[in-house]
Order: C-alpha cells, then sequence, then structure tokens
C-alpha cells in the first residue's frame, strides 16, 4: 500500500460557506474530484520515487489526460486528493502554465487539494470527503490515470433528468461498449465486469466480475433480478472508471464504512442492498469515444499505442499538449520534437522521439516512446518499449518490451530481455545480459525507498541496483490475496502455464503478435496471448475443458445451447423468444463461450429447425415456406439473430454467419447437398428482408474462399447463385439511378 505521511486535515483553499439562498446557482456549478493515489503498488519500483499520475504517457505526464478530460466536458471546480508524493504533484500543478490556479487563463475556476492523513484506501478518502461538505451538486468522479475523450453531455443531461425526477437516483456510471474493432485498451481487460441492466431504463441492477483466478466462472444472478420485466446480462462493456454522482453517494460511502473499492465494494453491495438504502445507480453506455485507465502496466502499454494510433486524438503527440512540446508528425507513423537527430542508417518506425535525443548509425526503434536527451548508441535495437528522459543506451545493446525510467544508462552490447523494469538512474554494465527470469525489475531503492546494495551479478560490474523485492500483499484489490487479480500485473511478463489459462505465457505487456496492427484489430481476445480470431471475443482465454468429464466446455455450451434454441422454436405456444435468449445467455456466461461459438449454436439450431420443416412429417413446406417459418414464428427471434447470432453491421461479421449457415446445413443428417443448397438460398433471401443481413455481408460471403474449399460446399454455395446475381444487379441498378439522379 502506497506510504502516507502526515498531511494535516484541510483543503489548500478553504471553501467559503454558501450564501443563504445560492443553492440552486451551486448546483449548476460542475465539480470534479480526481484520485491522484490508487493505494495500489503495480507501478513499483517506479512509484517508490515519483506518483503514477506524474509518469510519462507518450511523453505526457498521466494526470494532463485526466485534466484535459475534465476540462473538456465543461468542469468548473476539481478537486485533486494526492495521498502519496502530494507535495510533488501539488509543485507540479502550481508550476504548470495551464493548471495553476493563480493563472487567469486555466479553464477551472478553482483547482484545491485535499489532504488526508490516514486513508488507506479509496473508501478513506471519500468518507473524509463527505465529511468536508466540499460537494455542493453532481460531480464527476475520475481517477488521476485516466485517459478519455468521450463527450459527457448526454451522460449528464439523462443524469440530471433522472435526478429531477427522483431525488434517489444518486449515481450515473460511464460505460463503453467494447464494439467490433475495440482499441487495445479495450481489449486487455483482465477484470471482466458483469453488469445487469434494465435496458429501458439504464438502471443497473447487480454488478460482479470475473477473473482468471477465481475458482469458477460463473454469476451468481440475485433472484431480485427476476422480479424486474426485463435486464441484460452486459459482460462485453469497459469500465471507463468515470462516474457521475450526487453528494448522496458520498453519504453511502460513510454508511458503510468497511467499503475499499468503488466497484467490487461500494457498486456491489449498494446495488445487493437498494431496498435498504433506496438509491439508485444508472449506467451510460456509449458507442463511441475513448476511455482507459492506466491502472497496470499492461493498461499502461495498451494506451501508450492506442496514443500512437490516434485512437485518443485529440490528445496525442502532435497536437503537444504541454507547454513547450514540439512534436510533429513524420512519415512511418512518428512522432519527433525538435532538435532530435537520427543519424543515416537507422530506422525508426511508429515511435515517439522527444527533444534533443540522439540516435546512433544503424539502431532500429519500432513502436517505442523514447523521452527527452536520450542518447541511443550505434546499432541499438529497441522494439516496442518505454525509455523515458535523459538515459543513455550504449552501441551493440537491445530493449525489448520494457521499461527503462529517467537517466537509466544500458552498457554496451548489453540486452534487456521483455519485462524488464529499469527504475530511475540504474545502471546496467557493459555486455550484460538481463536474465528473464525472476523479470528484471531494478531499482536502486526498497519500497520503504532505503538505499540498497548493487548486486553485480546481476547488472554486471560498473552496474548500479538489484532486484526490487516486491510486496505482493500491499497491492489489494481483494481481501484474499491469492484470488487478486492484481498478482497477474506485479511483472511485464507473466506465465500462467499452471494455472492452466493458456498454453503460452501471458504478457502484462500487450503481446505484439496478438495486437499488431499489421495483421488487424480484428483480434479482440481478453488477453495478450491466443489465437481467438474473433472481432467480439471476450471471455475466450479462460479455462474451457473440463478434465473431471473430459468434455470440452465449447462442446457442452453447443450441445445446450443447440438443444434450447430448438426446444423453444419447435414449442407450440405464443411465447416469445426472451425466455430462449435468456436461457443461451446463461449457458454462454456459464461456459465462457466465445463469439465463435455462440454464431455456430444459433446457426445450427435454426438451420436444424428448417430442415425439420421440409420433412412430411413436419408439414413438408418448400424451402422459402421452411425458411420463413423458423425464422418468423417466434417473436423475437429475428431480434436475437441479428443481436446474437450475427452480432454487427459489417461486412465481414455477416459473411461469417452465412459462412456458419452454409456449414451447418452440411451438418444436417439426411439432407441432400442439393436440398441443403437450395434451403440456404431460401434463408439468406429472408434474412436479407428481415434487414438481418445486408447484400454487402451475402456479398462478402459469397467471395470468401472459405465457403466453396471442398466440394460439397461448392454444391451448397452454387445453388445461391442466383440470389447473388440477383443482388449484384440489385446493386448495379441503384447506381445507375444515383448517377440518373446527380445528372
Amino acid at each position: 500500500m502506497s506510504s502516507k505521511q502526515g498531511k494535516g486535515g484541510a483543503a489548500a483553499k478553504a471553501k467559503k460557506p454558501t450564501k443563504a439562498g445560492t443553492e440552486e446557482k451551486r448546483e449548476d456549478v460542475l465539480q470534479a474530484v480526481v484520485l491522484a493515489d490508487s493505494f495500489q503498488d503495480r507501478f513499483k519500483p517506479f512509484t517508490v520515487e515519483k506518483p503514477r499520475c506524474l509518469l510519462p504517457l507518450a511523453g505526457v505526464p498521466i494526470i494532463e489526460y485526466t485534466l484535459e478530460f475534465l476540462a473538456s466536458n465543461g468542469v468548473q471546480e476539481v478537486f485533486i486528493y494526492c495521498g502519496a508524493h502530494s507535495e510533488e504533484i501539488e509543485t507540479y500543478i502550481h508550476d504548470s502554465p495551464r493548471w495553476s490556479p493563480n493563472n487567469i487563463l486555466t479553464p477551472f475556476t478553482s483547482l484545491d487539494f485535499i489532504r488526508v492523513s490516514d486513508a488507506t484506501s479509496v473508501g478513506d478518502f471519500l468518507r473524509d470527503l463527505d465529511k468536508r461538505n466540499l460537494i455542493s451538486g453532481d460531480f464527476v468522479l475520475v481517477h488521476g490515470d485516466l485517459v478519455a475523450n468521450i463527450p459527457l453531455d448526454a451522460a449528464l443531461t439523462k443524469h440530471r433528468e433522472r435526478r429531477e425526477a427522483n431525488r434517489d437516483a444518486c449515481m450515473t456510471m460511464v460505460l463503453r461498449e467494447i464494439g467490433e474493432q475495440p482499441h487495445r485498451a479495450a481489449k486487455a481487460r483482465v477484470i471482466t465486469p458483469i453488469f445487469a441492466v434494465e435496458p429501458s431504463t439504464g438502471r443497473c441492477l447487480q454488478y460482479d466480475e470475473m477473473h482468471p483466478l477465481q475458482e469458477d466462472h460463473y454469476a451468481n444472478l440475485d433472484p431480485s433480478l427476476f422480479k424486474h420485466p426485463e435486464f441484460e446480462l452486459r459482460s462485453d462493456l469497459v469500465d471507463c472508471g468515470i462516474d457521475i454522482c450526487t453528494p448522496d453517494m458520498l453519504a453511502l460511502w460513510s454508511e458503510s464504512f468497511d467499503y475499499e473499492l468503488p466497484r467490487k465494494n461500494f457498486l456491489h453491495g449498494v446495488l445487493k442492498d437498494w431496498e435498504l438504502n433506496g438509491k439508485f445507480i444508472y449506467t451510460e453506455i456509449v458507442d463511441k469515444g475513448y476511455a482507459a485507465r492506466a491502472s497496470n502496466l499492461q493498461m499502461y502499454d495498451c494506451i501508450s499505442r492506442d496514443i500512437l494510433e490516434r485512437w485518443t486524438f485529440p490528445y496525442v503527440p502532435d497536437t503537444n499538449m504541454v507547454h513547450g512540446q514540439s512534436f510533429r508528425r513524420i512519415r512511418e507513423g512518428s512522432c519527433l520534437e525538435d532538435s532530435v537527430i537520427i543519424t543515416r542508417g537507422s530506422k525508426v518506425t511508429k515511435s515517439v522521439l522527444g527533444r534533443s535525443t540522439t540516435v546512433g548509425a544503424g539502431c532500429t526503434v519500432t513502436k517505442s516512446v523514447i523521452g527527452r536527451r536520450c542518447k541511443i548508441g550505434k546499432n541499438v535495437t529497441i522494439e516496442n518499449s518505454y525509455i523515458w528522459d535523459d538515459a543513455v543506451i550504449a552501441d551493440g545493446s537491445s530493449v525489448a518490451h520494457s521499461i527503462l525510467a529517467n537517466s537509466v544508462m544500458v552498457g554496451e552490447g548489453s540486452q534487456i530481455p521483455p519485462g524488464s523494469l529499469l527504475s530511475y538512474n540504474v545502471r546496467i554494465g557493459d555486455r550484460t545480459n538481463l536474465k528473464p527470469k525472476p523479470t528484471p525489475r531494478i531499482s536502486l531503492f526498497d519500497h520503504d525507498r532505503h538505499p540498497v546494495v548493487t548486486d553485480t551479478s546481476l547488472v554486471g560490474e560498473g552496474g548500479k541496483g538489484t532486484l526490487y523485492q516486491e510486496t505482493l500483499g500491499g497491492d489489494d484489490d481483494s481481501e484474499d490475496e491469492e484470488a487478486d487479480p492484481a498478482i497477474l500485473q506485479t511483472t511485464l511478463l507473466y506465465s500462467l502455464e499452471n494455472l492452466n489459462l493458456s498454453s503460452s505465457s501471458i504478457s502484462t505487456l500487450a503481446s505484439t503478435d496478438s495486437f499488431d496492427s499489421d495483421q488487424g484489430d480484428s483480434h479482440a481476445g481478453s488477453y495478450a496471448a491466443g489465437d481467438f480470431g474473433e472481432s467480439r471475443s471476450r471471455l475466450s482465454s479462460f479455462a474451457s475443458y473440463d478434465s473431471a468429464a473430459g468434455v470440452s466446455k465449447s462442446d457442452a455450451f453447443h450441445s445446450d445451447a443447440v438443444h434450447g434454441l430448438l426446444d423453444a422454436l419447435r414449442a407450440d405456444d405464443s411465447d416469445d423468444f426472451d425466455s430462449a435468449k435468456l436461457e443461451f445467455m446463461g449457458l454462454r456466461l456459464a461456459n465462457n463461450a466465445s463469439d465463435s461459438s455462440m454464431r455456430r449454436a444459433v446457426a445450427v439450431a435454426f438451420v436444424k429447425r428448417a430442415s425439420e420443416l421440409l420433412s412430411p412429417e413436419n408439414g413438408g413446406l418448400e424451402p422459402t415456406k421452411a425458411a420463413e417459418t423458423s425464422l418468423t414464428s417466434k417473436r423475437g427471434a429475428v431480434k436475437f439473430i441479428k443481436e446474437v447470432g450475427v452480432g454487427g453491421d459489417k461486412p465481414a461479421i455477416q459473411a461469417e454467419f452465412a459462412l456458419a449457415l452454409q456449414k451447418a446445413l452440411l451438418g444436417v443428417k439426411g439432407l441432400e447437398v442439393a436440398r441443403a443448397g437450395a434451403l440456404l438460398a431460401a434463408i439468406l433471401q429472408q434474412l436479407y428482408n428481415l434487414d438481418v443481413l445486408e447484400e454487402e455481408g451475402i456479398l462478402a460471403w459469397w467471395g470468401d474462399k472459405r465457403a466453396s474449399e471442398n466440394e460439397n460446399l461448392s454444391k451448397v454455395k452454387e445453388k445461391c447463385h442466383v440470389l447473388v446475381e440477383w443482388l449484384e444487379n440489385a446493386d448495379e441498378e441503384d447506381s445507375d439511378e444515383d448517377e440518373d439522379d446527380s445528372d
């Protein structure tokens, strides 16, 4: 836990008491509270000497992104809780030409610091804040490691409308859908939050979370959920860490003195006991914009790369967020400041280089961020790494997937392996190859900031520093240390082979292979390792084999899901498809099924039902009528196929579902290939007419080599030739009409 020093109990600037009759006016002032101390050790050894919010992220102190986000959303008054290293944070803000309260050009009407001498958790601070009566109306609660460009106008408006309609509406959480091609930070979730949401109102009914170290991967639903007419279980949401709150939210913290964490304790507890506290919490789910917290080393890496790829615009290097910066974009996707010298014969791609940095001949710098005044010698290789100000890397050295803090020196011909953390002023001797295990976390100080004795067997002759001895117990996000997902994040590289989560090691700094932009952004697995190949895969990296039963969980999910859907389609009643959907989504959550498994199960179920309707004992319908009946006989089935089976409007995703239908038809016993082709054409036409599949999606399937990779697939596909030809002709006619209109 971050060390706390006595700081006194008052805010840096005492607020004047509110005058009588001004309460309504005060409620119009939007306030924000920034938690600049996370009470975690995930960035040690760096945070032994410097607060996390001042660590450089793509050349900019992290807190700059947070304050810019607040300023862009009209926040007027800001309170910053600093915790550890409070003097350093306060000095940085007061010296800033943009944020200093003494600067008339600052976007905030006030910016105050709050010191709490004995806080050991976020809960302690928020309970103290409640006692101070500094918050007069709505306020935005964020952490000091937030990077976001999401506009809050709509969320603020809805929050205020709900508050006016019901004073018990005390908080709105801003959540973002992962989307079809999510940025890296969205892919890299270690904890998977699960929200039960009332879709008509956005009210949050239950919160839970999953992580790889828990014994099972099931969500326990509160029975009270089923009293609501409808609810959705959402595991496809990114928790942005942005909460719009009323002062009543702080009172709830004070009423429960044992709450420590905003989500696992507070949110879970308030929702569980809502009938007792009478308060309501809502969600605002957005599908555009960027929001992520640099809450661990993995997220630090992902956000850095998202910044380089401009997901965070306008918060990118070449907008020069900090006074005095002079970044400009050049070819190869890099940004350089003034006075950068890159010697002829060196190659720099997709990287950021700060002012007065020099790169010697024969160097290769790829997907890295290098600070100011760094000296890179000759024939140096730097890949996927973060080199902070004033570092020196001598000739012939290599650095891979590591972080080197200010003034680190790497001797000639040395190798820094993936996952290394070299803290401030560490020196690695000449021709020293650090061993990848144990992960090299090297510092000149221990966790209490006491100097350590240099280990020359580690850092080489002439080196400085020793292996940093971390204290896992101080990084708790959980009372049960062994079940804490923070343990996964204590190093840059962490092998999970012994946990049966993957057959390969998982990097806490995202894997270059799975996150390489050259491979496209469609791989959205929750972890850095593994070949999931799906655009919406969220839980696919969990263990998926039940060794006791000897049955793959994916097989169990497929069988149960198909039978459940078929039973619903066969039922001779007028019930809608909602109960079948709820059962299906419960199976998916219980078995951690991937999106490809979901798509396959939906395709097989509807194909089997359509095939049954072709048989004399089930009516002997023609393919067109059989397709129509299977898709439309149950209210809500079409919507289920569109949202769950297909899962998006992009042609590539729709082509995947069409391919799943094609392969499912070949798997139907007793169905001739020719008959299967006719039924496929009928189903595709019905899905087109029902606006489930677009012509671009069907044409993308038609052009996919996988649709004709063997003889039977080709025969089934050929029966759709007339439909495809009609779609192509219709497309040409539309183009001709557009040209006529323009003429």
